[in-house]
Order: C-alpha cells, then sequence, then structure tokens
C-alpha cells in the first residue's frame, strides 16, 4: 500500500489528522472535498445547493478514481465517500482505509466551532438527531476500513501516533501494514 486513506463522519478529525500526518511523514496531503470544489470551481455547499447531494456524489466518485495515481499521500475524504461500492473498491486501490471515529455529541460540538466550513447535510433544526442518524446509516460502510481509531478523547498529535503505529510507518519510505484485530479496541 502507498497511501494512507482517512475515512469517517464529518467532524472526526479526517482533515486535522491528515494534515500533521502528511506533515510528519513529509507526504503529500489531499482533501476530497477540495479537489471537487476546485473541478467544480465552487464549494461544497455551493455545489449541493445548485446541483443536489446526487451531482456531488458523482464528482466524489470521479475525483476518488483520479486519486489510484497517488503514492505517498494521505487522503482525507469526505464523510459520504464510502457510501458507493465502487468508492471502497477505489479507495482501496489507493492505500490503507483508516477510520476515525467519534461520538455524535464530539461531532456536533466540533462542527460547530468550526467556522471554516459550511455543512450542507447538518442544515437541520436537531443537528445531534441529524448526526446520530446519518452515523447510524453509516456505520456498515465504515466498518469496512482496515483499522480504526477513536478521536473522541485524543489529541490530533495522539490520533497520528495510533495511526502511524498501526500502519507500522516510521519515516516517509517506511509503511508496512499488517492489520490489528478489531479485538484490541483501538
Amino acid at each position: 500500500m502507498r497511501n494512507i486513506v482517512l475515512v469517517g463522519f464529518m467532524g472526526a478529525g479526517k482533515t486535522t489528522v491528515g494534515r500533521l500526518l502528511a506533515k510528519q511523514l513529509e507526504w503529500n496531503f489531499i482533501d476530497l472535498d477540495k479537489e471537487i470544489e476546485a473541478a467544480c470551481g465552487m464549494a461544497v455547499s455551493r455545489i449541493f445547493a445548485e446541483h443536489g447531494e446526487a451531482f456531488f456524489r458523482q464528482r466524489e466518485s470521479e475525483a476518488i478514481k483520479r486519486l489510484r495515481q497517488c503514492t505517498h499521500t494521505v487522503i482525507s475524504t469526505g464523510g459520504g465517500a464510502v457510501l458507493r461500492d465502487e468508492n471502497i473498491d477505489d479507495l482501496r486501490k489507493c492505500g490503507i482505509l483508516v477510520r476515525l471515529e467519534a461520538h455524535p455529541e464530539v461531532i456536533v460540538n466540533r462542527v460547530e466551532n468550526d467556522q471554516h466550513v459550511t455543512r450542507p447535510l447538518l442544515n437541520q433544526p436537531d443537528r445531534l438527531q441529524t448526526v446520530t442518524t446519518l452515523l447510524a446509516q453509516r456505520q456498515d460502510r465504515y466498518k469496512l476500513a482496515d483499522v480504526s481509531v477513536d478521536t473522541n478523547n485524543n489529541t490530533p498529535d495522539e490520533v497520528v501516533q495510533k495511526i502511524k503505529s498501526l500502519c507500522h510507518i516510521h519515516d516517509r519510505k517506511s509503511f508496512r501494514f499488517q492489520p490489528v484485530p478489531v479485538w484490541l479496541g483501538v
């Protein structure tokens, strides 16, 4: 495997952790939502408003296909990138899938404090209920990741260290993934 692909719900820490991990490894960093915004010439919130979620998901699948040529890259996906089987297959071809997990209350707190990002799917009166429902709907998809890291009570640095440990990454060139049994509760 030549890349690390971060998956998980919005607000789980994929972008923050991804940037930090890439910096420490001296790898490239790609934020999939930013790639889609660049390709469409507009923000994700505007894509959803003007073209709808189906249009966005199609652009997302196209962007994921282009990622297969990357090496030594940390890729932060959008929370719904795992909804399509073809995306899961293409992301697996990119690299190792690392799921970042967080409780619904933590997610709501994080996204409410993030003034720079608009979350179109959370434009609902009861954000906690929306997050809880969406998480439940996507849970089986997120479980398809190779490893999971809990981000609830960990700093981004701690999450990065856990990812590096789970993936046996010590520097820019050493990368040997060996799956960790789920029962370890990582």
